[in-house]
């Protein structure tokens, strides 16, 4: 009798794995390709990859087809061969607008943000708020200092109210002499982000104290495309310079890449502003046999600039100053942060 029962279970748990298809989604470049929508047309259940760019299918057996599809790449179908260690590639291609579908399963505001990322590029920290919708920002007392964020109408100061975290390492400095909770965002190179993840309100637990009007994380690529160098001019001796360097060879194994931002500029006060910034960052990322992941990243900024302040209305109207001019042009400062960050993930399996 044990026997029978035992054959019966055994039968059963070969039938059940049988029933479930690993596997993973990468691009051309052999990179893990993360919420990639899976679709099986026999049994009509879906999964989505993971970070890691793995999936685990259920009801899927041998014979089916399955759809893989992910915005900005060619739709596939293919025929299940067998339910392990199967791999799928995906070759990108211009994004149509038209095939976006927004489900509740994913977050479709973040979602929409990654594309105006990728179809908008931008070029300071700052823009890369802006991607927020409903969240605005102002700058005063130069460029060196964090700016100062508003979210639907929330005075959140310089980030007392709002989560922002960069690659899971928050940024949000606890007992900060100028608020609890000051966020200087300038140490990201916006030209390395590759998601924004976002929220309203404060009913994400998960995102600490921080998140009373909302949060804001910000995740940046794990490889380069290619290396690039850019350079940009403009009026008030504005310059500013990036490079980015891949350092291995893309393979899906490991990925290592270097970036670098130079900002000067005077700005269009009488008092000149003599804004400097330096920006380095480096990011390692090696995944195991078993798709584990493996992330090493550091970062240093340095900034110095002088400011001319916030002046009175009082003081323009009467003539004594400008619009542009200054009570006291010596206000300024420098400020630095350093960032040295690992992060571990196990694959789905």
């Amino acid at each position: 009798m044990r026997i029978l029962v035992a054959f019966i279970v055994g039968c059963f748990s070969f039938m059940t794995h049988a029933q479930e298809l690993k596997g993973s989604v990468v691009n051309e470049l052999n990179q893990p390709l993360e919420d990639v929508y899976v679709y099986n047309i026999n049994s009509e259940s879906h999964t989505h990859t993971s970070e890691n760019g793995v999936f685990i299918s259920t009801n899927t057996k041998v014979a089916d087809s399955i759809r893989v599809r992910l915005l900005g790449y060619k739709t596939r179908t293919i025929q299940v061969e067998n339910t392990t260690d199967l791999k799928i590639i995906l070759e990108e291609k211009t994004f149509q607008l038209d095939e976006m579908v927004i489900t509740e399963e994913l977050n479709p505001v973040s979602t929409i943000s990654r594309l105006d990322l990728k179809l908008t590029p931008v070029n300071s920290s700052q823009e890369v708020l802006r991607k927020v919708p409903g969240l605005f920002i102002g700058q005063h007392a130069g460029g060196g200092k964090a700016e100062q964020i508003f979210l639907r109408g929330f005075d959140v100061d310089h980030g007392t109210d709002v989560s922002i975290s960069v690659d899971g390492m928050p940024v949000n400095m606890v007992s900060h002499a100028h608020g609890q909770g000051y966020s200087d965002l300038h140490f990201v190179i916006p030209e390395t982000i590759n998601k924004i993840d976002f929220g309203k309100g404060g009913y994400y637990a998960q995102e600490g104290d921080f998140n009373t009007a909302g949060y804001v994380n910000f995740k940046t690529k794990d490889y380069l495309k290619e290396s690039s160098i850019s350079a940009s001019a403009g009026q008030f001796n504005t310059l500013r310079t990036v490079g980015l360097f891949d350092l291995i060879e893309n393979t899906k194994n490991q990925n290592a890449y270097v970036a670098l931002e130079y900002i000067a500029t005077d700005g269009p006060f009488e008092s000149p502003q003599n804004f400097n910034r330096l920006n380095l960052f480096g990011k390692y990322v090696i995944y195991s046999p078993e798709n584990d992941k493996l992330t090493l990243t550091a970062s240093h900024f340095t900034s110095r600039w002088d400011a001319s302040g916030q002046i009175p209305q009082r003081e323009v109207n009467n003539g004594n100053i400008t619009r542009f001019g200054a009570i006291d042009d010596t206000e300024g400062g420098e400020t630095e942060r350093t960032n040295f960050n690992v992060m571990f993930a196990l694959t789905s399996y």
